[in-house]
């Protein structure tokens, strides 16, 4: 060591990496706001459509109840009715719109020929699109088998 001189230590080298933590930060940071905002730019054009009756929704499709209870009684719509006015009724179903379905609910105890004649007055009315309702099984219980006669 000389007079006058200090001694120096060496100091740190520079770093010839690349530090990628702030680099990733940036990235995802990035794909966040592009996942954001691709649902926006699909749907950012405003149009002036033009105006036809003939883009109005359709009207719902209409249907009518019938019911037949475990006694073999017709209900049109909840109101009870004989076979003669369950025909009325159903020929006046079509008259007011032809696409109306039918939709059957049946006790499971009503013998399958009440069903069926009550299937036959809405064909001969004219309505041959009839939907049986019934209920699904309650979570965990086992469908029954049907019973043998």
């Amino acid at each position: 060591m000389a007079f006058g001189r200090l001694e120096r230590t060496k100091g740190s080298e520079p770093m010839s990496d690349i530090n990628v933590t702030p680099l990733v930060d940036v990235m995802l940071v990035l794909v966040v706001i592009f996942i954001i905002t691709a649902p926006l730019l699909a749907s950012s054009i405003r149009l002036d459509l033009p105006k036809t009756d003939g883009a109005k929704p359709g009207d719902p499709p209409k249907f009518v109840t019938v019911v037949v209870d475990k006694s073999g009684q017709a209900f049109f719509e909840d109101k009870p009715v004989s076979q003669a006015q369950l025909s009325v009724a159903l020929q006046q179903a079509r008259l007011d719109n032809p696409d109306t379905e039918v939709q059957l609910r049946a006790d499971q105890g009503v013998p399958y020929g009440r069903v069926v004649e009550v299937m036959g007055e809405a064909q001969k009315a004219g309505l041959n699109r009839i939907g049986f309702v019934a209920e699904s099984p309650a979570a965990g219980e086992a469908p029954q088998p049907a019973a043998s006669r």
